[in-house]
């Protein structure tokens, strides 16, 4: 998984990232943003268009936040899976 949306994200769903994002591998879930594993292409875009810095690639996540990596994983293979983001 290239990059990862971890919890500052939580609650505020900025959607910055989205909107540069080439391929449009992010999606809304219900409280937060994620970044379809299968799709992102690595290409880095989002990163620093997030204003809350909650965008990392995947083996620069803190520690504290390693959870986010699974969750990020697992969010879209459960039966109901984050949705493309509405504006």
């Amino acid at each position: 998984m290239p990059y990862v949306i971890t919890e500052a994200c939580i609650g505020v769903k900025d959607k910055s990232c989205v909107d540069v994002c080439p391929v449009d591998c992010i999606y809304e879930g219900e409280n937060q943003l994620f970044i379809h594993p299968d799709e992102c292409i690595d290409c880095g875009a989002c990163e620093p268009e997030c204003p809350v810095t909650a965008i990392f690639p995947e083996e620069d996540v803190p520690a504290n936040l390693q959870s986010y990596v699974q969750l990020n994983r697992s969010a879209f293979k459960g039966e109901n899976p984050p949705k493309r983001p509405t504006r």
